[in-house]
């Protein structure tokens, strides 16, 4: 029997980069994005983002493909968002494009700690522009 370890870091956005994953829809959505790739054979070793964006580091399996699930991750939970609104009078989609690199086993630390600490990179972020625009 063959063995793969396909590691990779995945990033998408909604539509317009709209904040709309906020404190209230987050951790349900990602709980249910995990729910459905489980049932999907898709395995997520890390999920998070922030107000507009999500990351997620997958193992693609040998016979999976990037764009296949991506697809499936991001047009299932676009649905699901839509016919639990989750928004309220809000129309929810993510932006068609997505972000996926490659990553080594050995950087899988790395970036499991990237993922799961976006709120204090983000934070920190807006402190540094805020910073150089001098306000």
């Amino acid at each position: 029997m063959s063995a793969t370890k396909i590691l990779i870091h995945l990033v998408w956005s909604t539509k317009n980069r709209l904040p709309f994953i906020n404190s209230n829809i987050k951790q349900k959505l990602f709980t249910h994005i995990r729910q459905n790739a489980l049932e999907k054979g898709i395995e997520i070793i890390e999920i998070n983002g922030f107000v507009d964006h999500v990351h997620c580091l997958i193992n693609l399996q040998y016979n999976q493909k990037i764009e296949d699930v991506v697809k499936l991750i991001k047009g299932e939970s676009s649905h699901w968002i839509n016919k639990n609104n989750l928004l309220k009078d809000e129309f929810f989609q993510w932006q068609a494009k997505y972000f996926a690199e490659s990553v080594g086993v050995k950087d899988v630390g790395k970036i499991r700690r990237y993922i799961k600490n976006q709120e204090a990179h983000h934070q920190s972020n807006r402190i540094n522009v805020m910073r150089e625009l001098n306000l």
